[in-house]
């Protein structure tokens, strides 16, 4: 072999190994859901993870997590998880049965997190989904106004017809125009706890982070059992 025909030979191999070269990112879904520890369920966010796959050969293995199955949450119009992800996730916990003290809760916005407390213990805690900067849950000092745990929102939902089909979807039915013949079909928030104006705390669903109109979601078993053990007037603290 010639060393003018080994150089050509070299060249095709670099240009061939240059263009088989491959980087791939792969985006896990962001949003996961699952069986919290005690029952009831939570949605969380899951960082992405990049794979690279040299010469389009090797893939880096994916995690290898529990999976659940989801249920429907009823949450009519806005939305229903359809991810799997560990139950680990989950950081609710109630530990308040026995417990004496006067009842309190404790919303952080910037931890997405909303702690309970009789007395001076902490007795339990849940992840949250509060408001989104264009509708920004208040910040202050609030109580327990009332109690519905089969709310229906006023303002938030869907325009439905007559045989209950979905015209339009996520609506403000104070600014949204509504279809000729459409009727208003409230948002479901059960186990509603009222904590100023039209915000309140209930059962919804939590993409992990801020992305409500205002309103404090928590997972199912979380939202049933803050309702369970907050009588009206509960002080609650919202703070950044």
């Amino acid at each position: 072999m010639t060393q003018s025909s080994l150089m050509s030979r070299l060249g095709l191999s670099l240009i061939c190994l240059l263009t088989a070269t491959s980087c791939s990112v792969t985006r896990v879904t962001r949003y996961y859901s699952g069986v919290a520890p005690g029952g009831g369920y939570y949605i969380t966010a899951v960082p992405r993870t990049v794979q690279i796959t040299p010469f389009g050969l090797v893939k880096m293995p994916k995690p290898r997590l529990p999976k659940f199955n989801i249920p429907n949450f009823g949450l009519h119009g806005f939305g229903r998880p359809t991810q799997k992800v560990s139950a680990a996730i989950d950081k609710s916990f109630w530990k308040g049965d026995g417990v004496s003290g006067s009842p309190r809760m404790h919303i952080d916005i910037s931890d997405q997190m909303a702690y309970y407390y009789r007395g001076d213990s902490l007795v339990g805690a849940s992840p949250v989904c509060t408001g989104s900067p264009a509708f920004p849950t208040p910040r202050g000092s609030f109580s327990v106004m009332e109690k519905d745990h089969d709310h229906l929102s006023s303002v938030y939902g869907d325009y439905i017809d007559k045989d209950k089909n979905i015209l339009k979807t996520q609506i403000d039915n104070r600014k949204d125009p509504r279809p000729r013949g459409a009727i208003f079909d409230g948002a479901k928030m059960h186990w509603f706890m009222r904590v100023t104006g039209a915000v309140g705390m209930h059962e919804g669903y939590l993409p992990g982070y801020a992305d409500s109109h205002g309103c404090i979601r928590l997972p199912t078993h979380m939202a049933m059992k803050f309702f369970e053990v907050s009588p009206v007037g509960t002080p609650i603290k919202i703070t950044e």
